[in-house]
């Protein structure tokens, strides 16, 4: 009964804390409605979320946290640097990254943390394919930042979800 009341838990609390939290109100009704929407909008998009692989390595997920943190610390620097300076220096384009994963769950991963990080936003993931579409702002050489995307993100969840 519970997975099914709760298919998402760690979303649950995080929608429970988040309405809590919008609403800066403590009234019984607010408490109620966060209620209603954690059990509620879990169940209804449960169709919508992939299955999570039921197997994690813990040390190199806090690896490439570290990583991540680290990449997103130091384009941010990059993209103020560009964006102030001379816009002639910029130079934008999409590419292409192949994958040497095809796990939906980990693909997702893997986009998301490109588009957390400035100056680089995923736009797609060609299944059919498997490459991961990117915008980039500044690309001085495309492979590097293909080889750049794969060694630092792609190998280490590949390592982490053991696919």
């Amino acid at each position: 009964m519970m997975p099914r009341m709760f298919p998402r838990p760690v979303l649950s609390v995080m929608v429970f804390g988040v309405w809590i939290a919008l609403n800066n109100a403590s009234s019984l009704a607010h408490y109620i409605l966060a209620l209603i929407l954690a059990v509620g909008l879990p169940i209804l998009t449960q169709r919508f979320w992939p299955e999570p692989p039921s197997r994690i390595k813990l040390l190199p997920a806090i690896r490439l946290f570290g990583v991540v943190l680290w990449d997103i610390m130091i384009a941010s620097m990059d993209v103020a640097k560009r964006v102030l300076g001379p816009l002639d220096k910029i130079k934008p384009a999409f590419i292409e990254v192949p994958l040497d994963m095809q796990n939906p769950y980990v693909g997702t991963l893997l986009a998301s943390i490109v588009s957390l990080t400035p100056g680089t936003v995923s736009i797609d993931i060609d299944r059919s394919r498997w490459v991961l579409q990117v915008h980039a702002l500044n690309v001085e050489d495309a492979e590097a930042l293909i080889q750049s995307v794969k060694i630092r993100y792609e190998q280490p969840l590949k390592e982490i979800f053991s696919c």
